[in-house]
């Protein structure tokens, strides 16, 4: 291995050692600042790879050591015309020497592949900020396209900024001229160049990203090799160039976690690994019936790959024979799931009021995205609430769980498994596209850590007629739970009919009589309000006089809002649901405890409805559905208003 692959390793491990009070030589005759944290963003066309950079950024981010947070921030369009604004693709990522939450609010950095990605973030970048630029994508016609009369780089509206203009396209052709590559394949590997300089610049690990690249292309090894040339290049630019006289180094978090073994996990993936752990605690087997949907397809995607676990998947033809399959398959006894997001809901309210009646357990997983109809679908929405609650004809009670951070999709998917198999009832996972595609560090449990799952099937007659006769009920409820017995088809003696037409209580015979109906549906309501959730805990050291209520996804930017108000000398308590359906027990006596509550949404106040209906609390909401999780700055301006309205 060459020098300038272990450089920034060793770089890398002087940082650590500096922590430590040890003697640290410079890097060269460049200075080398210490930071607790960065924001960096890179932007560019959606065929510039900067999903892609960026997540390699934050896998070797996360190899370091650093407490992290993303935002993938995808175009809407497949495919929108190359160097438009629809078509920026963007990646955010903030990491620290401490505990984060947010992927940050405003970058310290832009990578602009072109004018595009230029006039698409500029907005969100503070005074002062570096901007990195692709000089070579600064053509006349391409800053006419976004609209530019003039040059952004030379009519001095980036005076603001600390400006880094760089060819890089025209860098990494020269870089790669020895590759028997057309230039358009060379062009290609500007985003490689680009990672290479923000990882000289902050000290990154590299040799993750050079086996990465290895794997990635194993079957097109010159592809590979240019990739990797393209990578090491970026970095002896940032060396060797004296525009980039600084770089930075972001200590390990070393005290933001828990002792124990952490990998970086997305949303959708830390969502997957908790079906598969529900399943072999479950010790059933796992079946997907979906239908592909953006954000939700990762699932159908990752769940594919795990069959040695007993994981059958089926990519269905719509949304509704998703649903229909997996209903099948919780009929014969399988961990059954759908994956989908909110138009796919809509498709499958029906089955999903069958699973309701027929009373088996269904993971329905919604990860939200911007609506109505197809909407927003790469852009991050809670606006499913309603549709999860009420959604259906009839009175057809789900319970509803949401996770707080992506690294939690993975324990909110196992605690709905417990309440779908011990309750014998579908079951909601409100995701959404913020949690899904973002990423932080996850401590990887032990198996003796996780709940036990196991479920008993109907054996044999549960019921004594007045003849004496032994016979099997497949709707007498167990009366701590309200939950019907599980009978796998085909047991002898446990044969009983099935479908969407009402049950008679006890014997599940068709019955059309009032009074059995009113009974069943009061029932099934009894058996969700039943079910045994733990309850809200609220974070008040000091007694405050407001409250702020979160469910899902603003986790983060309420709690880092929070720490800013406190900070500053504000009193302010902090709850977050994790159950929506049913609330916990004490949640009315926390509410009352408090002379206001703010309730902050990504939609226009579905939660806040709930709570003054139930609890007769004059909540008030915080709103806002623009496609963006909420800036911590924001909601901490909105709270302090609250606490002096």
């Amino acid at each position: 291995m060459t020098s300038q692959v272990s450089s920034p390793a060793e770089q890398a491990d002087e940082a650590v050692l500096g922590e430590l009070g040890e003697q640290r030589k410079p890097a060269g005759t460049k200075d080398v600042r210490r930071l607790d944290r960065v924001i960096i963003r890179f932007a560019g066309d959606s065929g510039d790879g900067m999903q892609l950079t960026g997540d390699r950024f934050t896998s070797e981010t996360a190899s370091f050591g650093n407490d992290l947070s993303t935002l993938p921030n995808f175009p809407a369009e497949i495919r929108a015309p190359a160097g438009t604004l629809p078509g920026v693709s963007s990646f955010q990522l903030h990491f620290a020497d401490h505990d984060i939450l947010t992927p940050g609010d405003a970058p310290n950095v832009l990578v602009a592949m072109n004018p595009a990605a230029l006039k698409a973030n500029i907005t969100d970048i503070p005074r002062g900020a570096e901007i990195i630029v692709n000089t070579d994508e600064f053509t006349k016609r391409a800053m006419q396209k976004v609209g530019y009369t003039t040059n952004p780089l030379e009519d001095g509206s980036l005076d603001a900024y600390h400006l880094h203009p760089v060819p890089l396209t025209t860098l990494t052709v020269e870089a790669l001229k020895d590759f028997s590559l057309t230039r358009k394949e060379a062009e290609r590997s500007k985003n490689m160049f680009a990672l290479g300089l923000l990882s000289w610049m902050y000290h990154r690990p590299t040799e993750g990203t050079e086996k990465f690249l290895n794997t990635k292309f194993a079957k097109k090894p010159d592809i590979a090799a240019a990739n990797i040339a393209a990578f090491r290049a970026g970095w002896n630019f940032g060396e060797t160039t004296e525009d980039f006289a600084v770089s930075y180094e972001v200590a390990p978090a070393a005290t933001a976690f828990p002792p124990g073994l952490y990998r970086n996990i997305s949303g959708n993936l830390a969502l997957s690994y908790g079906l598969i752990a529900a399943s072999r605690q479950a010790d059933l087997p796992l079946y997907l019936g979906s239908y592909p949907i953006t954000p939700a397809s990762d699932i159908l995607h990752e769940l594919s790959r795990h069959k040695n676990f007993g994981v059958r998947t089926f990519q269905a033809e719509d949304e509704i024979a998703g649903i229909g399959a997996a209903l099948g398959a919780a009929f014969g006894g399988s961990l059954a799931v759908t994956t989908t997001s909110g138009p796919g809901v809509a498709l499958k309210s029906e089955t999903i009021g069958l699973a309701v009646s027929l009373e088996l357990p269904l993971l329905i997983i919604d990860i939200q995205r911007g609506g109505p109809s197809t909407g927003l679908p790469t852009k991050t929405e809670q606006a499913d609430l309603l549709q999860a609650m009420y959604g259906r004809n009839g009175e057809a009670p789900v319970p509803v769980v949401a996770p707080r951070t992506p690294a939690d999709c993975f324990d909110a998917a196992i605690e709905a498994a417990r309440i779908a198999l011990t309750y014998r009832t579908p079951v909601f996972l409100l995701s959404d596209g913020y949690l899904a595609n973002g990423s932080e560090p996850w401590r990887i449990p032990e198996p003796d850590e996780l709940p036990d799952l196991t479920v008993q099937f109907a054996q044999g007659p549960n019921h004594t007629l007045d003849d004496g006769t032994d016979v099997f009920w497949p709707y007498k409820r167990d009366p701590h739970t309200l939950a019907r017995p599980w009978a796998i088809p085909g047991t002898p003696g446990l044969e009983h009919r099935i479908g969407g037409i009402e049950k008679q209580d006890g014997t599940g015979n068709i019955s059309y009589d009032p009074a059995n109906h009113d009974f069943m549906v009061r029932t099934r309501q009894a058996k969700i309000d039943g079910i045994d959730v733990p309850d809200v805990e609220v974070d008040d050291p000091h007694e405050a006089r407001t409250l702020v209520l979160g469910w899902g996804s603003t986790y983060g930017p309420i709690t880092a809002a929070v720490r800013r108000l406190r900070a500053a000398g504000e009193s302010i308590a902090q709850a977050h649901l994790r159950h929506v359906n049913p609330f916990p027990r004490n949640l009315g006596t926390v509410l009352q405890r408090y002379d206001k509550v703010v309730i902050p949404e990504m939609n226009l106040g579905q939660l806040a409805m709930l709570i003054r209906a139930k609890y007769l609390v004059d909540a008030h909401s915080y709103n806002q559905v623009n496609g963006m999780p909420f800036k911590a700055e924001q909601l901490a301006a909105a709270l302090k208003e609250a606490i002096d309205g």
